[in-house]
């Protein structure tokens, strides 16, 4: 497996698991910043390389007047802010080849959403950047498809790739995560990011109603991912979720953030030892 590089980070098979974190979406700056803030000090007291997450723009939205960020200009603004003042990398989605080439000046990571996974044009922008590209498995792809997705942007000459799993379609509105994707795109040669903060999001519900998402199961979903394997762990996190202007149930609360860490870390370490001690 491939090692890439963001910023000055490392990820990969004998790197330590990295954390990809922060709110859904950018709803002011001091909460970019506050957050950010919190969340990087959890990872430094426990080792793990920290980037930071948060959306300019929400795009997929069940209604139109939903909360959808302060768009690319602003958004940017803030995410560099963040990047500078704190010295973490960035990251936030993008989701056509005009914000891949605008983004690309700023983000560290391009992230490339779900649902865009297979837009070719989008793929071969965003990999024409130069920066590293986080491609979230579309809930409608079998792993082995990402092979396809990976094809695109290394035929542009960027091998600094990432694969997200985030759970597959269950039924119309529900997803279920199939632990046999980690080690099919693992094979693929690069790093790849759970998700398990996306995987309990409960469909054709609205975000902030309470029952459109199931975050008691994040812990559990994200024990058995570190278990199977992966590189890097990728939350949503909010300091006051029932609050939150976007995905309001199913982040996971930033004042629960670092025991969940700490449980991800164990089970991290735990895996890679065994691997070496009695490979299967």
């Amino acid at each position: 497996m491939k090692t890439i590089k963001v910023g000055s980070i490392s990820i990969g098979p004998n790197e330590p698991l990295a954390l990809i974190a922060g709110p859904c979406v950018i709803e002011s700056e001091s909460l970019v910043l506050r957050t950010a803030e919190a969340v990087q000090k959890i990872a430094s007291r426990l080792g793990m390389p920290y980037i930071l997450k948060s959306s300019y723009t929400k795009d997929n939205r069940s209604s139109a007047t939903s909360f959808q960020g302060f768009g690319l200009d602003e958004g940017l603004r803030i995410l560099e802010k963040a990047r500078l003042e704190l010295g973490v990398p960035v990251l936030s989605d993008v989701h056509n080849e005009h914000e891949a080439i605008i983004a690309g000046g700023v983000l560290d990571v391009i992230q490339i959403p779900a649902y865009l996974s297979m837009q070719t044009s989008l793929a071969l922008a965003a990999a024409r950047t130069g920066r590293a590209i986080n491609v979230k498995k579309g809930q409608f792809l079998d792993p082995v498809d990402m092979k396809n997705v990976i094809a695109k942007i290394e035929g542009e000459g960027n091998e600094n790739i990432m694969i997200t799993e985030r759970g597959t379609f269950f039924g119309y509105h529900n997803l279920v995560i199939d632990y046999r994707s980690l080690p099919i795109m693992r094979s693929f040669g690069y790093p790849v990011v759970i998700d398990p903060t996306h995987a309990i999001r409960v469909y054709g519900i609205s975000s902030s109603d309470p029952a459109g998402g199931n975050p008691q199961y994040v812990p559990a979903l994200t024990r058995a991912a570190l278990a199977a394997g992966c590189e890097v762990l990728f939350v949503e996190t909010h300091p006051n979720c029932s609050e939150a202007l976007c995905d309001a149930a199913s982040m996971w609360p930033l004042d629960r953030l670092e025991n969940l860490l700490i449980q991800a870390k164990r089970i991290d370490d735990l895996r890679r030892e065994l691997e070496v001690r009695h490979p299967a």
